[in-house]
């Protein structure tokens, strides 16, 4: 019997009712502004950084209706593409896009900077991937790096191996069943020429997931491995990562690879060019053994160490290219010494360069990887800054290219923790603190993140310089390493069978789909379909929908 006859679900409702007002302490919730002084504020910050038009419905109608003619009109492109740039940026997160675009539009000062885009953000085709590993929810660059260039997911810390492999597991990775191709792999057995170019080491996990298989990615070079306390002996033997790039096939045939990690290829006897020691305790000299590599009749190789080598360098005639400008990772856009140091536009530039020599195409990978490590320190500027670069980096790919035979694909490998929060105003500066909190009467930040070094007890921000690069945005909970995030990441794709990327799906579908479209490794072997036809069409094209649409705006003036 219920106690005093009252239904369970109505005392149930009481209770609940209580506990509500208990909790939330007499405070009305509001959403946004709550009292005259901010909503006169937030007018005023509309009339200074948005257009008049904005304010007119017939603006929004117009955009909108625009907008779908162009998407009603948008073509689908088929045949096959002979050249592929495959662009990482890592850590970039959704909310990292929308930061970085309203971050590239106030550092030009334009207003309505909340519409900008990036250039990647204008392609035509976008989806979503999910980047969870075998043994992990959330995804570290290993596993995902051997997701997204090999088509099959794998464990976390681990590269170019199946699940089967577990972390340090370094017998295991050396079985040939246990180890997956590389899409690298899959175009130079097409003939095609190939590319790693990255900000990071190139030993690194990302791009070490085009050419490498071991059991931990942090082995980058044997030293790497001796002081693993967690290895077994026996992995002391197997090749660490820069070996894996200089002596196995797929790495030792990449005609361009550039980034930082200068130390990994030469003995910890020797300084180089910044009087820094390397880190190999086998005293080889990779490097030398690169530029020694038997090549095919009248192949040309070259190694460059700085901006001014690269810039002066003559690509028409040079058939392999090794850039190492840094001794471990490369600089912070912001921070780097511009003339030692090539941003990755111009290693992007450069790399296509050397690719477009071969007849039968290429397939160029490039990491803009500095954003993620910024987000790892909460330094939110310089993540938004790096995201920026990668755009540029994008849009002179673009430029370099053609839509006809050229497929361009943008992603990430995984997000961060940082959010965009508070309700500011149009045109309030994403770095800044517009926000007062109703609690405590304090700023608090646009961005911030939910984890990472910054942790600090609650204080006033008003005296803090959030537009100096290395400042570190607040941070809820207090790691030594902010984390990353487990939320799906934005695909953009253009050119050849781009549409294929449109959707929700696994990460390590990506490569597949490029496989397909570039028609080598596995998906050279699925019937192809359109192409007898011709190269492109529209999606959706009718006249008198054109029409209907036209007299739908006309109607609503």
């Amino acid at each position: 019997m219920r106690p005093y006859g009252v239904p369970c679900t109505f005392a149930l409702s009481i209770a609940t009712a209580l506990l509500l007002a208990a909790t939330t302490d007499g405070i009305e919730i509001r959403h946004t502004d709550n009292n005259a002084e901010n909503i006169a504020a937030r007018r005023r910050a509309s009339n200074e950084n948005i257009s008049p038009d904005e304010n007119n419905k017939q603006f929004w109608y117009d955009a909108g209706n625009n907008l779908l003619r162009k998407k009603l009109n948008l073509e689908r492109q088929y045949g096959v593409a002979k050249n592929v740039i495959f662009f990482i940026g890592d850590g970039m997160s959704i909310a990292t896009l929308t930061s970085a675009r309203i971050y590239m539009g106030q550092t030009k000062n334009n207003t309505g900077s909340e519409k900008e885009m990036l250039s990647f953000e204008k392609f035509p085709f976008t989806g979503l991937s999910k980047t969870y590993c075998v043994d992990s929810q959330v995804a570290d660059s290993a596993c995902s790096a051997t997701a997204y260039l090999t088509g099959v997911k794998g464990n976390i810390e681990t590269i170019g191996v199946s699940g089967t492999v577990t972390n340090r597991d370094c017998m295991a990775s050396n079985e040939p069943a246990n180890q997956a191709v590389s899409s690298m792999r899959w175009a130079q057995r097409a003939g095609k020429r190939t590319g790693v170019v990255s900000n990071m080491r190139v030993t690194h996990a990302t791009p070490a997931g085009a050419y490498a298989n071991v059991a931990q990615r942090d082995w980058e070079c044997d030293n790497d491995v001796f002081i693993d306390e967690l290895a077994d002996k026996s992995c002391r033997t197997q090749p660490d990562i820069a070996r894996q790039l200089i002596e196995r096939e797929t790495g030792r045939n990449l005609n361009v690879i550039m980034g930082g990690g200068r130390a990994k290829f030469f003995p910890n006897t020797d300084k180089d060019q910044q009087n820094l020691k390397g880190q190999r305790r086998d005293g080889r000299d990779l490097i030398k053994e690169w530029l020694e590599i038997d090549r095919t009749s009248g192949a040309s190789s070259a190694y460059v160490t700085d901006r001014s080598q690269l810039k002066s360098m003559n690509t028409s005639e040079t058939d392999y290219l090794l850039g190492l400008f840094a001794s471990s990772h490369m600089s912070y856009n912001l921070l780097a010494n511009k003339t030692q140091e090539p941003t990755l536009v111009e290693m992007t530039e450069a790399a296509i360069e050397v690719l477009s020599k071969g007849d039968a195409g290429y397939y160029l990978f490039v990491e803009g990887g500095l954003i993620d490590w910024a987000h790892h320190s909460n330094m939110a500027q310089l993540a938004l800054d790096e995201a920026v670069m990668l755009s540029k980096a994008v849009g002179r790919a673009a430029e370099l290219t053609s839509r006809e035979d050229t497929l361009i694909v943008v992603t990430s490998d995984h997000s961060h923790t940082m959010s965009i929060n508070g309700y500011p105003h149009r045109g309030s500066d994403i770095l800044g603190h517009p926000k007062i909190a109703v609690t405590d009467n304090m700023p608090y930040s646009t961005l911030s993140y939910a984890n990472g070094p910054s942790y600090k007890a609650r204080y006033n921000l008003s005296d803090d310089k959030t537009d100096e690069p290395e400042y570190q945005f607040p941070s809820m909970l207090n790691l030594t390493w902010e984390t990353h995030g487990g939320d799906d990441v934005a695909v953009f794709a253009s050119g050849p069978w781009a549409h294929l990327f449109v959707g929700n799906y696994e990460q390590n579908y990506i490569p597949h789909a490029i496989s397909y479209a570039a028609r080598m490794g596995p998906g050279a072997e699925i019937e192809r379909k359109h192409e007898a036809d011709s190269s492109s069409e529209k999606i959706f094209v009718s006249s008198s929908l054109a029409a209907f649409m036209t007299l739908v705006a006309l109607l609503l003036r």
